[in-house]
């Protein structure tokens, strides 16, 4: 028997590698002549470097840079195995989870550390970058990130705007002639799963990082500016741009200041991983994240791996599944809660790792059972 586990993380619990090495351990336990796939999985988000470094025999690279706040944070980004591939990962530099709950406010979090980690990347002389954006805590449609590589972002007087969203609010001008020149050598694929344009972003999802209903209006007006200025100086329209509305407008600052590509995350990753390969010849996929919920379907890591599992059985593990989701239309064919008892929130986040390898232990022996029955008839 073959079995492919391919989980999401548990946020705020467990990262997808550690969760994808408990329903291991709990799956060899009882089924010890099986072969176990471990494949961790990432979107873009939190995670991506070390998993695709990890898949592709690659390195992690530790580097000081400005956080969200504007105060140094350690972060790293990914060589992967070929040498010639760097992965950054936003939420490293300007990631939510750097930001205490209190000090959240996209009007002054900067991408500014995304572009110091894109100029260390540069330093190593790859070829191509893959930026994972998801996890933001900003929304100044990357002038921040253009900052750092040489963009003057200006207002009208010519001075520098502010760091974060109220930056975009007092934008006038923008130069491009001091960018740092060695991106014009290296392709740029921007890692990401939100489709929302750039004037979403500041409505749908600034809420999430901060905002207050009164700062809406300003960071809405921001990106509306944004767009007008680019158009004005650089001759590009972004506003209606696919995806261009993810991470606070970064996926449309990536399009405007790197030339960017933006592409699938979870296929991207997949494919680094090589889960196609990897998935041939599976009797079963087991997969998981923290939720299962209605937005499981809208761009999560795990149907993007299911998508791919060619209707392959898959099992999903989670801390909560939502009352009243049909899981056939997730390409799901049984999922179970891990949680086995009452139990409070910040009880099951501690023992995340037992509880999931307890589960898979139970359903490693009713697979045993099916298998004995099986051999019966």
């Amino acid at each position: 028997m073959k079995i492919v586990v391919c989980p999401d993380s548990f946020k705020g619990s467990l990262p997808a590698w550690e969760v994808a090495r408990a329903i291991s351990q709990g799956l060899k336990e009882v089924l010890s002549e099986a072969e176990v796939v471990e494949l961790p999985l990432a979107d873009g988000g939190e995670g991506t470097a070390y998993i695709m470094a990890s898949a592709t025999g690659g390195k992690l690279i530790y580097r000081k840079v400005t956080g969200p706040l504007g105060k140094p944070v350690r972060a790293h980004f990914a060589i992967l195995g070929d040498g010639k591939t760097a992965v950054v990962e936003m939420a490293q530099a300007a990631g939510l989870s750097l930001v205490p709950q209190k000090k959240r406010n996209p009007m002054k979090t900067t991408t500014y550390g995304v572009g110091e980690l894109i100029k260390y990347a540069l330093d190593e002389g790859v070829e191509k970058i893959i930026v994972g954006i998801g996890g933001s805590a900003t929304n100044d449609a990357g002038i921040g990130m253009a900052q750092a590589l040489g963009v003057k972002v200006m207002d009208g007087e010519g001075r520098d705007v502010p760091w974060g969203g109220e930056g975009l609010f007092k934008l006038e001008k923008i130069d491009i002639s001091g960018v740092d020149n060695r991106l014009c050598g290296v392709k740029i694929i921007i890692a990401c799963d939100v489709q929302n344009t750039l004037l979403d972003a500041a409505r749908i999802y600034a809420p999430q990082k901060g905002a207050k209903p009164e700062d809406i209006f300003f960071l809405e007006e921001g990106l509306r500016r944004f767009t007008e200025v680019v158009k004005t100086c650089l001759g590009k329209e972004v506003e209606n741009l696919p995806g261009g509305g993810a991470a606070g407008g970064l996926g449309a600052g990536s399009v405007v200041f790197l030339n960017a590509t933006l592409t699938s995350g979870i296929d991207t990753v997949l494919d680094y991983i090589g889960f196609d390969e990897k998935i041939e010849g599976a009797d079963l996929m087991i997969t998981g994240e923290g939720k299962l919920d209605k937005q499981t379907a809208h761009g999560k890591a795990i149907i993007g791996a299911i998508r791919r599992a060619r209707g392959k059985p898959v099992i999903a593990l989670a801390g909560e599944i939502e009352e009243g989701l049909t899981l056939s239309q997730l390409g799901i064919s049984a999922a179970f809660s891990i949680v086995n008892g009452p139990i409070t929130l910040k009880e099951a986040m501690k023992k995340t790792s037992s509880l999931l390898q307890n589960r898979a232990r139970e359903i490693a022996k009713i697979l045993k059972i099916g298998g004995m029955l099986y051999e019966r008839t």
